[in-house]
C-alpha cells in the first residue's frame, strides 16, 4: 500500500539575480512529503528558506520543474499577504472565513479566543505590533484546518504566556493527524514536530530518514 502524497517537487530549480551574481535556491531538487511523515528542513540563514516555503504554498513559482499539491496546503506561518491592514482583525478573519467556506461567527470566536487581543481585535491590523500580527496569523492557520501545515522558523515569537500555551496545545492536537513541513536554521525547532529531515545548502537538498542524520551533516557543514 502506497503512502498518500501531499506535496511533490519534481526537478525544481529556483534562483535570483542579486545584482552581482545569481543566487541559487534550488537546483533540480526532487522530494515528496507524504501524509503522516512530517518533514524538517535545516537551512542556514540566507539560503532561501522563505522562498522554499513560499513555493510549497504556491506563492512563488519555480524557474523550472513541477510542484504538485495533492491536499489542502496551508499558507506559511508568518505570511500576512491575505490580510488587509486598513481593516480590523474582526473584518479580516470574517472575510477569510467566507473565502474558505467556513462559518464567520465560529472563525471570529476562535481567533478572538486564541489571540487574546481584546479591544485590538476591533482595530485596524495596520496598527498591530509584529507580535500581535503573528498571533492573529497563527490563529487563522489553526482554524482553517489544513492537511499540510507550512511553518517557517517554528512557532511565532510571543511574550504572551497564555497565547503560547493555547497555540502550542492546539498545534500539537492538529498534528496528531496532520502533516507539517518546518524550515529552520535551528535543529531544536524541528525536534518535536518532524520524523524525517533534509539539509538545504548551495541549492542542493539532502534528504535523510532521521533528524539525527540531517543534523550531523548540517553541523559538519557549519564547521567547514
Amino acid at each position: 500500500m502506497f503512502a498518500e502524497r501531499l506535496l511533490e517537487f519534481e526537478n525544481v530549480s529556483k534562483s535570483f539575480w542579486t545584482g552581482k551574481r545569481r543566487k541559487v535556491i534550488l537546483d533540480r531538487a526532487s522530494f515528496v512529503v507524504e501524509r503522516g511523515n512530517s518533514l524538517g528542513i535545516l537551512a542556514p540563514n540566507g539560503t532561501g528558506k522563505t522562498t522554499l516555503v513560499n513555493m510549497m504554498a504556491g506563492l512563488e513559482k519555480p524557474d523550472e520543474g513541477r510542484i504538485r499539491r495533492y491536499g489542502r496546503v496551508s499558507f506559511p506561518l508568518g505570511f500576512m499577504g491575505g490580510l488587509v491592514p486598513r481593516h480590523t482583525g474582526r473584518e479580516n478573519v470574517r472575510y477569510i472565513a467566507r473565502l474558505y467556506g467556513l462559518d464567520p461567527d465560529y472563525v471570529e470566536a476562535f481567533c478572538r479566543w486564541v489571540c487574546g487581543l481584546e479591544e485590538y481585535f476591533d482595530m485596524p491590523i495596520g496598527t498591530y505590533s509584529s507580535g500581535m500580527r503573528s498571533r492573529l496569523n497563527f490563529a487563522l492557520l489553526l482554524v482553517l484546518d489544513f492537511d499540510l501545515y507550512l511553518i517557517d522558523e517554528g512557532m511565532p515569537s510571543s511574550t504572551d504566556v497564555e497565547f503560547n500555551r493555547k497555540a502550542g496545545d492546539i498545534l500539537r492536537e492538529r498534528l496528531r493527524d496532520r502533516t507539517v513541513v518546518v524550515v529552520s536554521h535551528q535543529p531544536k525547532t524541528l525536534e518535536k514536530l518532524c520524523r524525517s529531515a533534509a539539509v538545504l545548502r548551495d541549492g542542493q537538498l539532502y534528504m535523510f530518514d532521521t533528524l539525527e542524520e540531517a543534523r550531523a551533516l548540517y553541523d559538519y557543514q557549519a564547521q567547514g
